[in-house]
């Protein structure tokens, strides 16, 4: 077990360690359902659907709409890598981390469905990106009790395999999601009210049916996982003192388990890299190997199948062979995969005497990329869940959500840069394919820095000051 003592200490183990030896699959399946309603504000709100919706010209150009967003955007992730940390530890500390869950959970669904009311005029458009701007605010703070949540469910011997589940879990429902959409919004089957385009109005019953379906799937989380335990010891804190606080307990991580912080300061970076296989895997598809929007779309379901499947393998090897292993064999299988597409590209080749096109290698190893994806994504969950302290999960997810956001800039930087390099030396129409090396760098960075930290079996569990 890892353990250590101090005075002042919390409790010198594990929160996962400290829970219980046994989990309900009841409970478990209730868990994954929130992950699996979130991916409507994910998938359909703010990547393929409403997001497009606000950036059209019908709300002043697309390049004005998509400054504002990115703006907005940006607003958002400082206030969330400001605010995520003591929040967290706040509702740790305060015994409400289901409370803050299911709060800040409905503060999502009511701003998704006020987004109905964003009509698609000019003067619309602040409403619509600061609705989608909190949105995303409160998103990550229910995801960091969420997650947090990943030791009351779960057990040393399984914490892999759950994470994963949910992790499978939330690619499944975003598929499901953005079929409904698809067949009852975007391209409806059949006529009805909601298929009206008059004032976007099948556009904005999106935006109440993604709150609607969000909501309804987080319930059973809400009624199937036991409220946290209010700290015994704990006390009030001001919002101001929390963070000295805060300040104190990193300082703490780090004079008493090191591996802790260069954990957070690794996956912050390899993250990022993998949240750019997603945002930009799209944009290669159409721009470098002519994928038609449908085509996109046909990718994406099977993208996220393969994730999905992908995770819940990654889960099992996570409780076999620890989280490191899986969390390395992925990014080494992402950098093969993505040094594949850069080399090869759009051409035409002849393997075995066999014709080999440029879609079919962007399918291969586009669906390669999707596979180790989810494993890297899941395993750094249960990761940084085996290293928390007992009681302290939401205060280290919430610093988990600040140094993803705090290196956010690193894969979109260098995509773009990959791009204006190798602009000069390349035919025209052929930059583009070079925007995955900046990727590439961001995940091979993250390796390198992932490589010397310990494993969570061979890493003391920190010793933090009560509050």
């Amino acid at each position: 077990m890892n353990s250590a003592s101090a005075p002042g200490a919390t409790q010198p183990s594990s929160e996962l360690e400290s829970g219980t030896r046994a989990t309900s699959k009841g409970r478990i399946l209730a868990w994954a359902s929130w992950d699996w309603g979130s991916a409507a504000f994910n998938a359909v709100m703010t990547t393929f659907v409403f997001t497009v919706y606000l950036t059209s010209n019908a709300f002043g150009g697309e390049d004005r709409a998509s400054a504002v967003l990115g703006g907005a955007l940006a607003v958002a992730g400082l206030a969330i890598a400001l605010l995520a940390p003591v929040t967290g530890q706040r509702s740790d500390a305060g015994g409400r981390r289901k409370l803050w869950l299911g709060v800040n959970t409905a503060a999502v669904a009511i701003l998704t469905a006020l987004c109905f009311f964003v009509f698609p005029q000019p003067e619309f458009l602040l409403l619509g990106v600061t609705l989608i701007a909190l949105g995303n605010v409160f998103f990550e703070f229910a995801g960091v009790n969420y997650n947090a949540m990943l030791a009351q469910i779960s057990t040393p011997r399984n914490i892999g395999k759950v994470s994963g589940f949910g992790w499978g879990a939330g690619y499944l429902g975003g598929i499901v999601a953005l079929l409904i959409v698809l067949q009852l919004f975007v391209q409806p089957r059949f006529d009805w009210f909601g298929a009206s385009t008059q004032d976007s109005l099948n556009i904005r019953l999106v935006a109440v049916f993604s709150a609607l379906w969000f909501f309804i799937f987080a319930l059973p989380v809400l009624f199937a996982v036991p409220e946290l335990p209010r700290a015994a010891q704990a006390r009030r804190l001001g919002f101001l003192a929390s963070y000295g606080l805060l300040v104190r307990r990193i300082k703490a991580i780090y004079a008493t388990s090191p591996h802790t912080i260069y954990f957070l300061l690794a996956s912050a970076v390899f993250r990022d890299g993998l949240a750019a296989v997603f945002t930009f895997g799209g944009i290669i598809a159409a721009g470098t190997f002519g994928f038609e929007l449908s085509q996109v779309i046909f990718f994406a379901i099977f993208g996220n199948v393969v994730a999905a499947v992908g995770a819940v393998i990654g889960g099992f090897l996570d409780d076999r062979i620890g989280p490191k292993r899986v969390i390395i064999g992925s990014l080494a299988g992402l950098l093969v995969a993505g040094t594949a597409i850069l080399v090869l590209g759009n051409g035409d080749y002849v393997f075995l005497g066999m014709a080999w096109a440029g879609s079919t290698t962007f399918w291969v190893f586009g669906l390669f990329l999707c596979l180790f994806v989810g494993p890297a994504q899941s395993s750094s969950r249960a990761y940084l869940a085996r290293l928390a302290p007992h009681g302290e999960s939401g205060e280290l997810f919430g610093l988990y959500a600040t140094t993803g956001r705090a290196v956010s800039f690193l894969a979109p930087a260098l995509f773009t840069l990959s791009i204006a390099a190798a602009t000069p030396f390349v035919a025209q129409g052929e930059a583009q394919r070079w925007g995955i090396l900046g990727i590439m760098v961001v995940l091979l960075a993250g390796l390198l820095v992932l490589l010397p930290v310990k494993s969570p079996d061979k890493a003391p569990i920190a010793v933090v000051p009560a509050t």
